[in-house]
């Protein structure tokens, strides 16, 4: 296993070459990096890695809630889809249609990705019975679901919790502070697997939370 990249994620100069969608705020706290939405209620935003990473890695960082309600969220082997854009160069083509943040623009658009969400706290029925859940798209598939264990912000009291994704061709671990919750092979039976791609943060808003140590590995 080797290093591919690795970001400190403790400045704002350490998101230069990440390309926003949707109104992102990043603060240094001395603590990790603050990420939050400089918009409204509904002004939600992804964040994407200038990197784009092949079929077989393991991706981990430490992520710590802050403020509540909201939802943080990975896309992995991230990438256009061919079956609609088949001269389209990766998810940052000028020809693909343009995202502003919107979850259907990422779920049922034209690109095609994993996403695992894992801290689900903006709906009051996320709220009630928490779990991390995998989809597949195009085609908003849910694919794989688990128990979530992360705490409500007001007892993790500030923690950091180390979140791992291991895309190891077809086959898909999550686990949280060394914590199985799901595992998932790719049979495409809802369509062509993914493979290699970009990976990209994403919360709704009026989630505030923080990053720190993202690593990826190669397999």
């Amino acid at each position: 296993m080797s290093l591919l990249y690795r970001n400190p994620l403790t400045s704002a100069s350490d998101l230069d070459g990440w390309v926003a969608e949707g109104p992102v705020s990043a603060q240094a706290t001395g603590d990790g990096l603050q990420l939050s939405s400089s918009g409204g209620f509904d002004d939600h935003w992804t964040l994407w890695c200038p990197e784009v990473f092949g079929d077989r890695i393991r991706i981990a960082w430490e992520f710590s809630p802050r403020r509540e309600p909201g939802l943080a969220m990975l896309f992995f082997g991230a990438a256009a889809d061919a079956e609609q854009n088949p001269d389209a160069d990766g998810i940052l083509d000028e020809r693909l249609a343009p995202r502003t943040g919107a979850y259907p623009q990422y779920h049922s658009g034209d690109i095609r990705t994993l996403h695992v969400s894992y801290f689900r706290r903006r709906w009051e029925d996320e709220r009630a019975f928490h779990t991390c859940n995998l989809r597949k798209s195009p085609g908003f598939h849910l694919v794989a679901q688990g128990a979530d264990p992360l705490p409500p912000v007001v007892d993790a009291r500030d923690a950091f919790y180390r979140i791992e994704v291991v895309k190891d061709g077809p086959h898909v671990a999550f686990s949280i502070d060394g914590l199985a919750l799901f595992a998932w092979t790719d049979d495409e039976s809802t369509g062509p697997r993914i493979r290699s791609g970009r990976i990209g943060f994403r919360q709704m808003s009026p989630l505030v939370a923080r990053y720190r140590n993202l690593e990826v590995h190669s397999l």
